[in-house]
């Protein structure tokens, strides 16, 4: 039984939380920290200090290091500071999204329009292209959606791989995050470049029936199933390099 005036454990560990987020944040926001001055800006005891970024080391959120000196050195040890990770950092809104869409818009402007959108995207596919390639063209004729699934997944997609519901024939490739979900929303060409690729990839036409970024909850593919053996993606890519997959242009849209 808990204590009289026991703060429920959910509400406990939302205020950790709460807490712990407020130490991350001064350290984004003054740098490398002391424990003595993380506590002084947030009106923590030191010990409540040390636990939370005892937590945010776990958690690859700060590192501890020895804190640089300027000048002429004191006796004793320098005070350890903790200083935020790259993870830590990417935790925090870096205002990523607007950075890219401001990049591609000044492309649009300067080079040539949609035009010029469509073959950054492309490129762009084709600079991530190897790891795709070597899953999909390694895997049995059965198994190559499920490959590309994996594949993307380690890219922070979240794929997955299953039957397309009757009476359709063929197989669904369903991706559960969008990394460049805002961006796309307002360039659909990175949509178009993608469903192109696995086009490509998978040797056949596929079709793009939803997407995160035109407010959808899953981005799904449909891949036909084909009585033909598929082609290698090298060979398709050769093929497609002559015309453009017919899928691009119903890529990023729901069907009506």
């Amino acid at each position: 039984m808990k204590n009289v005036g026991e703060a429920p454990q959910e509400e406990l560990a939302t205020g950790e939380r709460s807490t712990r987020n407020r130490v991350a944040r001064s350290i984004l926001d003054h740098g490398p920290s002391t424990v003595a001055e993380l506590a002084g800006r947030l009106g923590l005891t030191q010990a409540a200090v040390r636990r939370h970024l005892d937590a945010l080391v776990a958690d690859d959120v700060v590192e501890p290091r020895e804190q640089r000196v300027y000048g002429t050195r004191t006796r004793g040890r320098p005070a350890k500071v903790f200083a935020l990770t790259d993870c830590g950092r990417d935790a925090f809104d870096q205002s990523y999204d607007k950075l890219a869409a401001d990049a591609l818009r000044w492309i649009a402007e300067q080079e040539g329009g949609e035009q010029a959108i469509a073959a950054f995207a492309r490129a762009r596919i084709a600079a991530q292209s190897g790891a795709y390639r070597a899953a999909v063209d390694s895997a049995s004729a059965e198994k190559r959606t499920e490959a590309l699934a994996k594949a993307l997944s380690e890219d922070g997609y979240a794929a997955t791989a299953r039957s397309a519901p009757h009476p359709q024939q063929g197989e669904q490739l369903c991706q559960h995050h969008c990394p460049v979900a805002h961006v796309a929303e307002q360039f659909p060409q990175l949509c178009e470049a993608e469903t192109e690729f696995f086009a490509e990839l998978l040797g056949t036409h596929v079709q793009r029936l939803a997407t995160i970024a035109h407010g959808d909850g899953v981005c799904t593919t449909f891949i036909p199933k084909t009585s033909k053996p598929p082609e290698t993606s090298e060979t398709a890519s050769k093929k497609l390099s002559k015309s453009h997959n017919a899928s691009a242009s119903t890529a990023g849209r729901n069907p009506a």
